[in-house]
């Protein structure tokens, strides 16, 4: 007897544990073709509301996200889908998720005087990163925060960077002595980083960071790597779109370790800076400090007596650290690959920083705005090479452009900046570095936004002033000690990673410049 209910019983769980896992089953397949429905509608929406942009074809449930690989082999897709399909066509990511790729001025144009949200879509990805600072957020915060920091890039404020920003330039130019004198190859983009974190920890934030000079790694350009590449892959990889996924893969634990070396970095400078402020209220009598960007944070108020919390303030830390650093590393070194390539253009930048600065070891504010032809190399370079390869926006209301063409409200909007500056319809000959475009009378014939490595409209880069100081004086410091030197034996190999690197580095040679 006791035998047979031992055996009812266990028919009954099974039978109970079959009826559970078929349960489960079924909501499942409920749950996934919910999905798949969610995603076939908002997918027919958008196809029919972009049916008159046509675009290159796609997989049928992936789109182009299969095109795009993280060797960067699909940059020089874009212009030659730019040729096929003029000013814009749209692009699958996701299989709900269409965006519509711009490459040309006059789209460009009314997308950047708006000012719009980001795209969510790939903006998102940074956001446990660098928070809801100037770069990402919208609307109302967003103006207030953007006025709050405006001040920060006065020109005032600007000024005394220029002697820290040598200095930073200097202790790399000396490490550079025994490239100079072996003739060896070596590797840009890892020694300009490491410099322009070193400026702009001793500009914006007063912090001396000993980075360059350090024998170890960095922990925190080897986070902001880490991290680049990522949201990178989070853009790409279809199932880490998904928030949960993307928590639980391997990927996620590197992306939120990396989020913690950055922000640990980040606090150390904070903390360091208010303390330093406790100290000098209580001592009036102690020498005084230029102001910094981080001084304008911490004290800035609104119109209301109201300051940045401190949740703010660590956003646009994080954000202008990242920014303020990685984006111009990116645009210096290709700056130099490009001088390197194109010797006689090269020869005529160093012969006119000379001239300005007639035997003098150090630039001044004033030298900056006196070497025309090397600001136009700067320009072509960055045409070439932006270091934001592309940007996003989300149209929160519809946009009909001169074409009769129309684009509707909370369409994602995907901007790109290479695609723009490689556009044979905008620039003859884009593949050739030519700085004679950027002659005054070359630039008035163009439209203002085929140039546009900074954005443009009111949610342009508001730290560009301070990039292209920095550019013009780590060009002026370099090409007066140093000749760079092509390396035929290493071509670098494009890669966009939130800013533009080489996915195998970008090497030249050097030698001293003969007195």
């Amino acid at each position: 007897m006791e035998l047979n209910n031992y055996f009812a019983k266990l028919t009954a769980f099974n039978l109970d544990a079959f009826h559970f896992s078929y349960v489960l089953a079924v909501l499942c397949i409920i749950y996934i073709s919910a999905i798949l429905i969610k995603w076939s509608i908002r997918r027919n929406q958008w196809k029919h509301a972009l049916e008159q942009f046509p675009g290159p074809p796609g997989h049928w449930l992936l789109g182009h996200s299969t095109q795009f690989h993280q060797d960067g082999t699909h940059m020089q897709k874009i212009p030659t889908w730019g040729e096929k399909y003029p000013f814009a066509f749209p692009l699958q990511f996701s299989p709900d998720n269409i965006h519509l790729f711009v490459h040309h001025p006059s789209y460009v144009k009314p997308i950047l005087a708006r000012t719009g949200p980001k795209n969510d879509f790939s903006y998102r990805f940074l956001i446990p990163w660098i928070g809801q600072g100037l770069l990402v957020n919208d609307g109302q915060k967003w103006f207030r925060h953007r006025r709050l920091l405006t001040p920060g890039f006065h020109y005032d404020i600007l000024k005394p960077y220029v002697k820290l920003m040598t200095d930073s330039a200097n202790v790399m130019l000396d490490k550079w002595e025994v490239y100079a004198r072996t003739g060896q190859t070596f590797e840009l983009f890892q020694h300009v980083s490491l410099m322009t974190l070193d400026s702009i920890m001793k500009c914006a934030f007063s912090y001396q960071s000993n980075c360059q000079t350090e024998s170890r790694s960095n922990p925190y350009i080897k986070a902001v790597y880490e991290l680049c590449d990522l949201v990178n892959l989070r853009f790409l990889a279809f199932p880490y779109q998904n928030d949960i996924i993307f928590h639980l893969s391997p990927h996620g634990y590197r992306y939120r370790k990396a989020c913690r070396i950055a922000h640990t970095h980040t606090d150390k400078v904070i903390s360091q800076r208010k303390e330093f402020l406790n100290k000098k209220n209580q001592n009036d009598g102690e020498e005084k400090r230029y102001l910094d960007f981080l001084d304008i944070l911490l004290c800035a108020q609104d119109e209301h007596q109201q300051g940045l919390s401190n949740e703010d303030i660590r956003a646009e830390v994080d954000t202008f650290m990242f920014e303020g650093h990685d984006t111009t590393a990116s645009g210096i070194s290709w700056i130099f690959y490009s001088l390197a390539c194109n010797p006689e253009h090269q020869h005529k930048c160093r012969e006119e920083i000379q001239q300005v600065l007639m035997g003098k070891d150090t630039i001044e504010w004033e030298d900056l705005s006196k070497i025309p032809y090397t600001t136009m190399c700067i320009k072509e370079s960055l045409r070439m090479y932006p270091p934001v390869p592309g940007m996003g926006r989300k149209l929160s209301q519809p946009i009909t452009f001169f074409d009769g063409r129309t684009a509707p409200a909370g369409l994602l909007i995907a901007i790109s900046i290479y695609g723009i500056h490689h556009n044979p319809a905008v620039w003859e000959n884009p593949e050739v570095f030519n700085p004679l475009r950027f002659l005054p009378e070359n630039s008035t014939e163009r439209s203002p936004h085929a140039f546009v490595p900074f954005s443009a409209g009111p949610r342009n880069c508001i730290g560009q002033n301070f990039a292209m100081n920095e550019m013009k004086l780590a060009v002026a410091l370099t090409l007066k000690k140093y000749v760079l030197i092509k390396d035929a034996d290493h071509t670098p190999k494009m890669i966009p990673r939130l800013v533009l690197r080489s996915l195998n580095g970008i090497h030249i040679k050097i030698k001293l410049v003969e007195a």
